[in-house]
């Protein structure tokens, strides 16, 4: 275990550990945030036998809400971090487990007023995976502390290990840190500065719903396609529409589908409308959907005026952007995943990017493990990382612009290049 306590950590006063330069190989790794990059990196150290902790802001695993996500050329890294029975059950965690994933599917780019289809987007091995319950797999084995919140990081004199330093007056020493702490990464903030590690907010918006219908309403929404949907529309405005829950394949009634309308709005028009009820954001998505086709439309007008809705901002971060290189003080400390390329979701990119870090991360770290420099191969991990993860933060930011332009729409990366890898 880590050293919990309030007073000092392993290694602060310099005496123990090896040469100038090289972290303590009995510490463990500390890895903040338990989202699925950080789980899936534990996993995949788990397997290498490398010790790791976990360390999680929130008092336990249930999280308030949750989402479903996008996994097609990213599956492999997934699948490498695991052990071979654990991703054995990936189907269990997909929206629709009873629903088998295709070597070769169609989506469908559908014109929003119409429903004529624009583009057919061909994807191998799409995965859509509901998040909580990745998270629950990836967690199985792995020590996770809850109710950490990280506040402040130290580096032992030498090089010879980093200190983690929390909220409620604990800390924990270990060889790395690691944050993959999410898109408002708070290691980002601590070796960037509040200024240089601030969100960058794009001026689009999303409200999203999750919603149950009967029998009928949900058969009939579900015949476009069993898992996902997506259209642009003249007014630029994008939408998309899902399953997120099929609890049971026999009871229509138990499906939960997920579905957005995300409109152009200025900072200022997010700023104004900081304060909105549910019912007024639900208003709007209602008032948007009018004009849309099935399933929107008639999805919207199903959807109880008194649903809990989520709204967000559209965001990124670009580690490519000048002034955006941390100092990984010689190997120390790095990012991961939405903790140091946060990218709009359009494109359907993020999940994938994201385990790819922890894919190559692990690698990096079996190196170190093994004797390799600690600087370098952190500093190598990054680099391509930056350079790969980077590039898409642009890419799907220019995405999200193109889509929400209706003369512009079939210049999009989503249009031309689906959701190939950049």
């Amino acid at each position: 275990m880590a050293d919990l306590t309030n007073g000092q950590a392993n290694g602060q006063n310099g005496t123990d550990g090896r040469a100038n330069g090289h972290s303590q190989p009995s510490l463990p790794i500390l890895i903040i945030g338990s989202g699925s990059t950080g789980l899936a990196l534990a996993q995949g150290l788990r397997q290498a036998g490398i010790r790791c902790i976990v360390f999680e802001k929130q008092p336990s695993s249930a999280r308030e809400r949750d989402w479903n996500m996008g996994l097609h050329w990213g599956a492999p890294a997934l699948k490498s971090v695991m052990p071979e029975d654990m991703w054995s059950r990936i189907q269990s965690v997909q929206v629709d487990p009873s629903e088998p994933t295709k070597a070769q599917d169609t989506l469908s780019f559908v014109r929003g007023d119409t429903g004529e289809t624009m583009v057919a987007v061909p994807v191998s091995y799409f995965y859509r995976l509901r998040r909580s319950k990745l998270r629950e797999l990836l967690a199985q084995g792995v020590d996770i502390q809850y109710n950490k919140r990280l506040c402040d990081i130290s580096y032992a004199e030498g090089g010879r290990s980093v200190t983690a330093h929390f909220v409620d007056g604990s800390q924990a020493t270990g060889s790395i840190l690691i944050g993959a702490d999410g898109a408002r990464s708070t290691t980002r903030r601590l070796l960037l500065g509040p200024d240089t590690a601030s969100i960058n907010r794009l001026p689009y918006a999303a409200t999203f719903v999750q919603q149950k219908f009967p029998k009928e309403q949900a058969l009939y929404l579900r015949k476009f396609h069993p898992l996902y949907l997506a259209s642009a529309h003249p007014d630029n405005r994008f939408a998309f529409f899902g399953m997120h829950d099929a609890a049971d394949p026999e009871d229509p009634s138990s499906w939960t589908f997920f579905f957005y309308i995300s409109w152009p709005s200025s900072l200022e028009e997010q700023d104004a409308t900081a304060d909105w009820t549910d019912a007024q954001r639900l208003a709007q998505q209602k008032e948007f959907a009018k004009t849309f086709c099935d399933p929107w439309k008639s999805a919207y007008e199903w959807t109880s005026d008194d649903t809990p809705v989520w709204y967000m901002g559209l965001t990124d971060w670009d580690p490519l952007r000048e002034g955006h290189r941390w100092d990984n003080h010689d190997g120390l400390v790095t990012m991961v995943g939405d903790a140091v390329h946060p990218m709009t979701y359009q494109r359907g990119q993020g999940l994938n990017h994201s385990i790819t870090d922890a894919n190559n991360l692990r690698d990096a770290l079996i190196k170190i493990h093994q004797g390799a420099d600690r600087k370098e191969a952190v500093t190598a991990f990054e680099d391509e990382m930056i350079a790969r993860a980077g590039k898409e933060v642009q890419e799907s930011t220019a995405n999200s612009r193109l889509l929400h332009d209706w003369d512009k729409v079939t210049l999009s990366p989503f249009y031309n290049n689906g959701l190939g890898r950049n």
